[in-house]
């Protein structure tokens, strides 16, 4: 969803003053405002330089791993397209879902509907495979989710840190699934443009989108519980009824709550959703068992898989960015969101080996590292992104291409 004009936000906007010759009127419709089309292409302009940064480093990203596939003779397509994750979601929109437990088998009721509904849609009146068409999705979606991201950024620090925050979103360590038939970047569309609107105060937007967020993937009950406390925060702060506040909070935990209550119809079982992910033994457990996987990684294993320990050391960073962010006082619903995305990873007693994949939507987290870098001198930020890219690349390769498990 394209920014509007920019309204009172819940934090102080720090933006640099533009210059009166630079101003120019935008061209007015009804009611003084510029029409949505001129908006929305203005939006973009200001926008590009951090969607192009985002773009190189992703292609960049991709050149890498269909380097690394011709060397060891796998097709670099089908990597993206229909590995592990996205099987799954290509089988909902083909199939449909199970009718029942299944208690001896994994259950395809553990995968939330929204994405494979997409897939199924726009498969249906486009031409190629529904392969295809969901990894086509996922590449729309991520710029649709770097442009969000830069909004957040933007609207809290200027442009130089919005362009920073979406450049360091793109060269995460495993940010190769955002060009993956995975849901990740959907996900982080929704919750970025979702975070957004609360800044701006559109909290029936944010309630919106964070429903939707809340069809996409478990993790969407973080959001919802962001958009839903911030806006009740702003309700009992005003001190009077304000029935966009009240909605908004109603609507954005609707998603996730309404997919949860339909599974337990389906299967017969009020504990339908759970029982599902037992099946596939993701548990909470208030962070034993990942405490408990991170001891055996980094101190008895002799040697532990690399991909392992970069699991390790980005759950161990982003509860460290955590602490920066609370320290950098970030507005409540960022806090929110990225403490209640940690409490949902960490504190489950699942596998192990897609927790940094989870984290990927956690964007806030990059911010004390986007405002550092923007302090830093040019060659020191330029070395920084650089050395983000060229890891990125090489470890989304060795994920897909040599760790032989899901990423």
């Amino acid at each position: 969803m394209p920014p509007t004009a920019p309204s009172a936000a819940t934090t102080p906007v720090r933006r640099r003053p533009v210059p009166a010759a630079r101003r120019r009127p935008a061209p007015h419709g009804a009611g003084g405002r510029p029409p949505a089309r001129g908006r929305a292409r203005t939006a973009l302009r200001y926008a590009a330089p951090a969607l192009l940064g985002y773009l190189a480093v992703r292609l960049f990203g991709v050149l890498v791993l269909a380097k690394w596939a011709h060397v060891r003779h796998h097709g670099i397509w089908p990597t993206l397209a229909t590995s592990w994750d996205s099987n799954w979601y290509l089988g909902i929109a083909d199939h449909g879902y199970e009718h029942a437990l299944h208690t001896e088998q994994l259950n395809n009721l553990a995968f939330f509907p929204l994405y494979p509904l997409l897939v199924k849609a726009v498969a249906g009146v486009t031409p190629g495979s529904r392969a295809t068409v969901g990894l086509l999705l996922a590449i729309g979606l991520s710029l649709v989710a770097a442009w969000g991201v830069f909004a957040v950024g933007d609207r809290l620090h200027g442009r130089r840190v919005g362009a920073l925050l979406t450049v360091l979103w793109g060269a995460l360590p495993v940010a190769v699934v955002q060009w993956m038939g995975y849901t990740e970047s959907l996900f982080t569309a929704l919750t970025a443009w979702a975070l957004h609107c609360v800044l701006t105060r559109r909290w029936v937007w944010a309630g919106t989108l964070a429903a939707l967020a809340g069809l996409t993937r478990p993790t969407g009950i973080a959001l919802a519980a962001a958009v839903s406390l911030t806006a009740l925060t702003a309700l009992v702060r005003a001190r009077r009824f304000d029935r966009r506040l009240v909605l908004g909070a109603l609507l954005a935990p609707l998603g996730w709550c309404g997919y949860v209550a339909w599974v337990a119809a389906r299967v017969g079982r009020w504990d339908g959703y759970f029982a599902v992910q037992k099946l596939w033994d993701n548990q909470w457990d208030g962070g034993i068992g990942t405490l408990r996987d991170m001891r055996a990684i980094l101190v008895y294993a002799n040697r532990p898989p690399l991909f392992l320990v970069l699991v390790t050391l980005v759950l161990i960073l982003s509860g460290a960015l955590y602490v920066l962010s609370l320290a950098d006082r970030q507005p409540l619903v960022l806090l929110l969101f990225t403490g209640a995305l940690l409490l949902v990873v960490l504190g489950s007693g699942g596998v192990y080996f897609p927790r940094a994949r989870f984290l990927v939507p956690g964007f806030p987290l990059l911010l004390p590292v986007a405002l550092a870098l923007a302090r830093a001198r040019r060659p020191v930020a330029v070395l920084g992104l650089g050395a983000a890219a060229l890891s990125s690349a090489w470890l989304g390769a060795y994920m897909l291409l040599v760790w032989p498990g899901p990423p």
